[in-house]
């Protein structure tokens, strides 16, 4: 793999994305980023008493759209400055961070952050309902079906206000990987291999 490759992982709720993220970062041996970006953002906009909560509070201000979806830039003021200016400043981070050297990013639309970058690998993370669900039984705190596709719901509307494209969609990613039949030990091998593969 090449020395400046950065990997983007979306995922839906209870899929074990995060999880898959953390091996993938150990396995290549470089660093994993995700909420560090949300507070390197806000620490930007001057914001650095906010809690962990209000960053969520922020991050799930966007309501659903009932326009033709626009890309981020075309909006204006629509949403309110405070959740504009948290998404750019986090653009601006992941960009960095990106540039600085290879990496994972979980989350935060960095795979259309980096859309042009050279050596971005983009991918999607899903699993079926009933692993899912088995997962927010054993793994978060006993959360149902519908509270982890709630959580789904946010995350698409965030995606798709910003970016202009529908979260999940395959056409916007470079793999997508289902979670459902595998262990997550040979997803990340086999997400190796075909990087390895596609940099030949």
């Amino acid at each position: 793999m090449k020395e400046n490759t950065v990997i983007t992982i979306s995922r839906q709720y209870g899929c074990g994305g995060r999880e898959l993220a953390e091996i993938l970062a150990k396995k290549l041996n470089v660093n994993l980023y995700d909420r560090q970006i949300v507070h390197i953002a806000a620490a930007k906009l001057g914001i650095n008493d906010l809690s962990e909560q209000d960053l969520l509070e922020l991050e799930n201000t966007v309501q659903p759209l009932t326009l033709t979806f626009m890309p981020f830039h075309s909006f204006g003021n629509h949403m309110g400055e405070s959740s504009r200016g948290m998404f750019l400043s986090e653009a601006s981070v992941v960009r960095k961070l990106a540039n600085d050297g290879a990496c994972v990013i979980l989350g935060r639309c960095a795979d259309y952050v980096l859309e042009d970058m050279p050596n971005h690998f983009s991918i999607f993370v899903c699993a079926d309902d009933e692993y899912r669900e088995k997962r927010g039984k054993e793994v978060y705190d006993g959360k149902s079906l519908k509270e982890l596709n709630a959580e789904n719901e946010k995350r698409a509307r965030y995606y798709n206000y910003y970016t202009g494209k529908k979260w999940g969609e395959a056409s916007n990613y470079d793999l997508i990987v289902n979670t459902s039949n595998a262990s997550l030990d040979k997803i990340a091998d086999a997400i190796i291999e075909y990087i390895n593969k596609v940099q030949e």
